[in-house]
């Protein structure tokens, strides 16, 4: 799964009506609420502000909305882009200035839809890692060996404190964490603790 960066925006125009698509990162659906708010709080002539959200860590938690647009014209089309985009922790609001011509349940669909994937295309993603949490207690004779092949993970977060021994605690991505499982074991033979948490 990726997660927004930053906020983006794109805008298209169907039939005289605009549609401006503004995807923005949360972290929970609580968030939906005030997002949509602020949202017509920066468009406060718009005819609607439809909404669609992906949130969770495999992007299974949803929430659309079709804004007074006829039901399931709006925010289910901008929904099904959403959850086939691979995008998660995300909400896209689709603000329409109507232009005066009637676009059909059909149009409605499409145009929703579309403003989505255009928003989409020029948002900036990464890829969300999947880190675990080490604790290691170790005697100071380990250190040196230790650092060197700490070295060649990708952990986040290292912290060290030097006491009676020394405590080394990191978040690392968690395809490593069976390696550096080994690597400890066989760097201090066992005499050593390692914990894991989430």
């Amino acid at each position: 799964m990726r997660r927004l960066s930053e906020r983006a925006e794109a805008q298209i125009v169907v039939k005289k009506s605009r549609f401006i698509a503004i995807a923005l990162p949360i972290s929970s659906l609580d968030e939906v609420k005030g997002v949509v708010k602020a949202i017509w709080q920066e468009h406060p002539d718009a005819t609607h502000v439809v909404h669609a959200a992906v949130v969770g860590r495999t992007g299974t938690l949803y929430s659309c909305s079709d804004d007074r647009e006829p039901k399931n014209t709006a925010g289910r089309p901008a929904l099904e882009v959403l959850k086939g985009s691979g995008l998660t922790d995300i909400i896209v609001c689709v603000v329409r200035y109507f232009g005066g011509t009637l676009l059909g349940t059909g149009g409605l669909v499409k145009a929703y839809g579309d403003a989505v994937k255009e928003v989409l295309a020029v948002a900036r993603s990464e890829e969300i890692v999947s880190r675990r949490h080490f604790s290691m207690l170790i005697g100071y004779e380990f250190h040196d060996r230790l650092q060197r092949t700490l070295s060649t993970y990708d952990i986040a977060g290292l912290k060290e404190d030097f006491g009676e021994g020394i405590r080394i605690e990191g978040d690392i991505v968690e395809d490593a964490a069976e390696a550096l499982k080994r690597d400890f074991q066989s760097l201090t033979m066992g005499r050593c603790r390692l914990t894991w948490s989430e």
